[in-house]
């Protein structure tokens, strides 16, 4: 009888369990030494002793759909406050018999997102569809033309956040790619301006910019001529996002290798021409993460505008927390806000790394 070839039998042998699949990798990185294996089952007690009971306190105690007067009469989460304030919460002091046009708004907002998302739609045809959108949008949201007029003074909740978040990120890029190339610019007068601007913008925090729009800026202005608020908050947002955009996309122009610059030179490019066909593409694709760090930090950011008196969906929230029937249940509200913004950061930051994937043309 032949001896079978070693080389075959070697290749029919298999690791341990304990160094492939779920094992393996709680062997390497949970209990590789014994530092991390005190670490992990310290952490594993920590869960142990906090989850059971918050899941209890959540899920098990609760109340979801009931007055405040049933809430009163258990150990658990009265998640009831979201439901039985939600048109306030999500509309605020939008004309409770309007309120069907900030819905509608909302909803062609969405639509709109998901059909951008989908880099097919990337043509022309795309930004004359945004801009009839957004004509609805402002159509539905303000009147006329059919519509009752309703005040901007009006505009609260989610629909105010959402139009904040959405103008002071399509508002704040371009203007940030414009700082960006002008601090770059070899022209002294422009260089200088597009420096003392963003050193001067990075160098004071966002309330300090909306108390000015808010307060200061009238101060300014000729007897009896006045800018709407949101429209004031608005450009403070748009003015304070793209300084910071701007240092991120210098890095992304820093990044280009110079050779770049000089194929577009052979090529008897205009300046214009090689940052919009060569430079720009490259360097936009390089700072997408950063980019996106910038929005997201930008949306969260329109919370502050409650303390120039906007009602955004946080103040709104806080308003509801001000009835002395729902006082005592700020941890479900203020729990629900931090997964309502949770949900369109995630979204963000999921679409950026999808992009960031289609884009990735490699080295």
């Amino acid at each position: 009888m032949s001896q079978s070839n070693p080389v075959k039998a070697r290749e029919h042998l298999k690791p341990p369990v304990t160094e492939v699949g779920v094992l393996g990798w709680i062997h390497q990185n949970l209990f590789n030494n014994w530092f991390n294996s005190l670490l992990t089952l310290l952490a594993l007690y920590g869960l142990f002793v906090t989850i059971p009971p918050m899941f209890k306190w959540a899920f098990v105690d609760s109340l979801w759909f009931s007055g405040p007067e049933a809430c009163r009469e258990i150990d658990g989460a009265c998640w009831s406050i979201i439901p039985s304030n939600a048109r306030f919460i999500f509309l605020g002091f939008y004309p409770e018999d309007q309120q069907w046009r900030p819905l509608i708004a909302m909803i062609l907002l969405f639509v709109l997102v998901f059909y951008t998302q989908n880099r097919k739609s990337w043509n022309r045809a795309l930004f004359p569809i945004w801009v009839c959108g957004l004509f609805v949008m402002g159509w539905l949201m303000h009147g006329g033309l059919g519509l009752p007029v309703v005040e901007t003074a009006k505009w609260s909740g989610l629909p105010l956040t959402l139009i904040l978040a959405l103008f002071g990120m399509v508002g704040a890029y371009p203007l940030g790619v414009l700082l960006a190339l002008g601090r770059r610019s070899k022209l002294p007068v422009i260089h200088s301006l597009s420096v003392v601007y963003i050193e001067l913008i990075r160098g004071v925090p966002l309330i300090s910019m909306l108390f000015m729009s808010s307060i200061m800026f009238p101060l300014f202005l000729p007897e009896g001529v006045t800018f709407d608020k949101v429209l004031r908050a608005q450009v403070a947002i748009i003015l304070f996002t793209a300084a910071y955009i701007a240092e991120v996309v210098r890095g992304g122009l820093q990044a280009i290798p110079k050779g770049q610059y000089e194929a577009a030179d052979s090529l008897g490019l205009k300046y214009g021409q090689a940052m919009r066909l060569i430079i720009l593409p490259q360097a936009l694709k390089i700072v997408i993460p950063p980019s996106v760090g910038i929005l997201i930090s930008a949306f969260k950011d329109t919370s502050l505008v409650v303390i120039i008196a906007l009602y955004d969906v946080l103040k709104t929230t806080k308003v509801t927390l001000s009835n002395p029937e729902w006082m005592g249940y700020s941890s479900e509200a203020y729990l629900f806000l931090a997964v309502l913004y949770f949900i369109f950061c995630y979204a963000m930051s999921s679409y950026s790394r999808k992009l960031e994937k289609a884009l990735h043309t490699g080295h």
